[in-house]
């Protein structure tokens, strides 16, 4: 299937030209879609220096920094337009593996014709899954937000707020994607909400998943609170059944 691979970027110069020459490594036939939100950095140069030299690296300039959520909706927009087939969400960072990307892409296939899988999320929390050089408290936030996800939104899911996914394009098309407004952190648990409230099958394969080495990690306690704040209104509204506003 044609598929993309979707990088949001915010100053990460120094990790762009390792991630894309990875994923492009890593499955060849795939393109590479870098969304910069106006790095002060340059990282935007650098992306076109790379979509020059490389026709399958594509670039979505953004005039500023106005969060996770709307650059991957801006993507997903730019993505279906453009016919492809599976669009993938993946960090700049390097703490998502490239080489996990055929396992992500296997999963979508794994139900056959019969049951298709809709959103393949890569897994730190399901039995192989993994985490390279967090502290403990980290970890515990994470798990903690996760669990917190699943308990008020009644959903499956073990790792919850994972930002490493593979969707079907179809499955995208059929989610109200104008309606979400979520910008922050809340927005990978809002879609995999929204995936369940669509009869979505969602399912996760386990990664290995590393701590940044260059860079600064744009995860704050504030974007966690803000994301927590979120998941009890939607809970909440859910148990009322109606979602509440955004």
């Amino acid at each position: 299937m044609r598929t993309v691979v979707v990088i949001p970027t915010y100053n990460e110069r120094e990790n762009l030209p390792v991630i894309v020459g990875r994923v492009r490594a890593a499955i060849p036939a795939a393109s590479v879609m870098i969304v910069d939100d106006n790095s002060p950095d340059g990282t935007g140069r650098l992306a076109d220096e790379l979509a020059a030299a490389d026709s399958q690296v594509l670039v979505k300039h953004r005039t500023g920094k106005e969060g996770l959520g709307r650059a991957y909706l801006d993507a997903f927009a730019q993505a279906l337009d453009a016919g492809f087939e599976v669009i993938v969400q993946m960090d700049a960072d390097l703490s998502h593996q490239p080489e996990d990307l055929p396992a992500l892409l296997a999963g979508l296939e794994s139900g056959g014709t019969e049951h298709p899988v809709d959103l393949v999320i890569g897994s730190r929390w399901v039995p192989g899954g993994k985490i390279v050089n967090w502290p403990w408290h980290r970890i515990l936030i994470s798990r903690g937000g996760s669990w917190y996800a699943r308990t008020m939104l009644r959903v499956p899911t073990r790792d919850a707020t994972a930002g490493f996914r593979a969707w079907r394009a179809s499955a995208l098309q059929s989610l109200p994607l104008d309606a979400v407004q979520t910008k922050g952190y809340g927005f990978q648990v809002d879609m995999l909400w929204q995936a369940f409230q669509a009869g979505l099958r969602v399912v996760e394969v386990p990664i290995t998943f590393i701590e940044r080495v260059v860079g600064t990690s744009k995860m704050s306690t504030k974007i966690v609170i803000e994301a927590m704040l979120q998941v009890t209104q939607w809970g909440l509204a859910a148990r009322f059944g109606k979602r509440a506003p955004k």
